[in-house]
């Protein structure tokens, strides 16, 4: 039963800190949007944002999947 609770507040934890991720990428995003720049590095920033996305997806998936396999 303790191990089970230790293993919900890591689980917690870690859910805490995708969704911290999640909130900084959609502060870029903003940040982003509220500067004026050429085509060519708003293409960078969409494509910046596009991996940050990708990243933090594949690391909700892995703490998923770390936790559920317990």
């Amino acid at each position: 039963m303790k191990q089970l609770k230790q293993q919900d507040l890591e689980w917690a934890s870690d859910w805490s800190k995708i969704v911290e991720i999640y909130e900084a990428i959609d502060r870029l995003k903003k940040l982003f949007n509220s500067l004026d720049t050429t085509y060519l590095r708003q293409m960078q920033q969409e494509v910046l944002i596009s991996n940050l996305e990708k990243y933090a997806w594949s690391l909700q998936n892995y703490i998923v999947e770390k936790y559920s396999r317990i």
